[in-house]
């Protein structure tokens, strides 16, 4: 297990550029790796082997899981019931990390919009 990619560190701001249309949004640190934050709420960060991490409804975790495109998240002993890894795209280190762009954007942003439900 490795730091984040700068790769991945760029997209993750890129995706937070394109959230702050949508409400508040801050750049910081969470479990020592860049992630986004709504007021003080974590949406996303990134975990080693760049690996986006996002807070979904449950059902919404476990279908990602069965279809392949998510894996649970466990710190330490625990499962963590509403948060999954998704893994970066093969592209994300070549020319185009477009690919990865639209995945990780699209279930950041259903993270942000679940995140931002729970505050109200």
């Amino acid at each position: 297990m490795g730091r984040p990619s700068d790769d991945a560190v760029e997209l993750l701001h890129e995706i937070a550029a394109i959230l702050r249309a949508a409400g508040p949004v801050e750049l910081g640190t969470m479990f020592h790796n860049p992630g986004i934050r709504t007021g003080t709420k974590i949406v996303a960060f990134i975990g080693s082997d760049d690996r986006l991490i996002v807070k979904v409804p449950r059902e919404r975790a476990l279908e990602l899981i069965e279809q392949g495109r998510a894996a649970p998240l466990s710190m330490g002993r625990r499962t963590m019931r509403e948060w999954i890894e998704v893994p970066a795209g093969d592209d994300l280190h070549t020319h185009d990390p477009s690919k990865t762009l639209e995945t990780w954007s699209a279930l950041t942003r259903e993270s942000f919009d679940y995140v931002r439900s729970l505050l109200n």
